[in-house]
């Protein structure tokens, strides 16, 4: 997530789209990006703060250099990328987003679910609630954490769907459990009662598009304030995937599926996020920042 000078010195608008937690966009009055803060408790905020900026004040420093030598202006104060002066979009839900002003370049969008994923999915047969198991494309790799989760997963009741990732060959699945190296996972989304996910961007706000309530295992980067956002607007409950216990995962997953006023909430979420149809307008931002700037499209509608 870095600047590209070309995209400033190619002579034409660019759109930024934000696509991780919006903590990217930094400002004073939210916890700080990465740290897995509450928004409610600034203790702590300034520490992280000055930490960040005594590890990363040296590498930013050179690479706002190289960047106006590319013929760039520079970036913001630790910045490593530059805004766009037309146009900039992120992803994430009014009903979860941080309260706080941005600029008049800035859009939010609601959720951008693509409508790309290919192939059915089959809803497993068998009793019980169907929750979806996903660490995404890197946590997966982690053979050892994914065989922990899984044992614990196996002695309950429920049914899993489990995106097993790239080493899936190394994963065995108990009983209870259906599932792929890859998954549709917005084909597989609307049939689930709980997700149990990392808490990466995507997954987060696809889980919130569907109406679904989490348990998130954040393994790295903006993981952690996702999973501590969900948790503390109550949309899910946040656990440390190398230190919760079997009975901590377990009763976690129990109190989400039992909470009706909870899923009612959700699904009213779900239905309002997915009403604002983010993929459209994103699109419609993108075609009129181009024609403000006299590059319309040539292509046949």
């Amino acid at each position: 997530m870095v600047a590209f000078p070309a995209l400033l010195t190619a002579g034409v608008p660019f759109v930024r789209i934000n696509s991780c937690n919006p903590l990217e966009i930094k400002s004073p009055t939210v916890p700080p990006a990465f740290s897995g803060y509450p928004a409610a408790d600034r203790t702590g905020w300034a520490a992280f703060r000055a930490e960040y900026d005594r590890t990363h004040r040296e590498l930013w420093t050179s690479f706002n250099a190289w960047v106006v030598e590319q013929g760039a202006p520079p970036l913001s104060d630790l910045e490593f990328i530059h805004e766009s002066r037309t146009t900039n979009l992120y992803v994430y839900p009014e009903a979860a987003d941080y309260p706080r002003e941005l600029g008049p370049t800035w859009r939010r969008l609601d959720s951008c679910v693509r409508e790309t994923d290919t192939g059915s999915f089959d809803v497993p047969p068998g009793e019980g609630a169907l929750i979806y198991f996903s660490l995404g494309s890197l946590g997966s790799a982690d053979v050892e954490l994914m065989r922990r989760i899984i044992g614990v997963l196996a002695k309950t009741p429920h049914r899993y769907v489990v995106s097993m990732g790239p080493l899936h060959e190394e994963i065995e699945l108990a009983a209870n459990m259906t599932g792929a190296a890859f998954l549709p996972q917005t084909s597989v989304l609307p049939h689930v009662d709980l997700v149990i996910t990392h808490g990466g961007n995507n997954t987060t706000t696809e889980s919130l598009h569907f109406g679904k309530p989490m348990v998130l295992l954040p393994l790295f980067w903006d993981q952690y304030d996702n999973a501590q956002r969900m948790d503390e607007l109550g949309f899910g409950v946040r656990l440390d995937p190398y230190r919760c216990t079997a009975g901590e995962l377990t009763t976690a997953v129990d109190r989400l599926l039992t909470d009706t006023a909870l899923r009612t909430r959700l699904s009213a979420t779900g239905s309002e996020i997915r009403g604002r149809d983010g993929l459209r307008t994103a699109a419609d931002a993108i075609e009129r920042s181009a024609e403000a700037t006299g590059l319309r499209s040539r292509a046949p509608r």
